[in-house]
């Protein structure tokens, strides 16, 4: 295992919102797809695309990572989970039980302006205007 913190980058969506849902997660430029993970919201497909960050950095080893997406409202109550435990329903128990199943993992997780995440822009690709 690496003892560095590692920047893990994650991004969801959904076509239409709601829609299915895919997502996208880049770890050392490696980009790593998931499709049709279901139908819901972007909020769904966020939380979705955070809990394969964790499950993705956890399979390859890594020992301390920084979760870095650009949904503001998920990075938020991703770090009270963090902080706090406080998971009480749906995607949030999901996600608390992800980080205790990548134990010893030190997780953190950080708010990032879209145009800078590395994810949403593989997820963009995929779907050029």
């Amino acid at each position: 295992m690496s003892g560095k913190r590692i920047k893990v980058f994650f991004d969801g969506g959904c076509r239409p919102n709601p829609g299915r849902i895919e997502a996208a997660v880049v770890i050392r430029g490696m980009t790593y797809r998931f499709d049709d993970l279901g139908y819901g919201s972007n909020a769904d497909a966020e939380w979705l695309a955070l809990i394969r960050a964790v499950t993705v950095a956890s399979s390859v080893g890594l020992a301390q990572v920084e979760l870095v997406g650009d949904a503001k409202d998920i990075v938020r109550r991703a770090r009270a989970i963090l902080n706090e435990g406080a998971a009480t329903s749906g995607h949030a128990v999901a996600f608390r039980a992800a980080v205790h199943a990548a134990a010893p993992m030190r997780v953190d997780v950080r708010w990032i302006k879209r145009q800078q995440n590395l994810a949403g822009i593989a997820l963009a690709a995929r779907h050029p205007r």
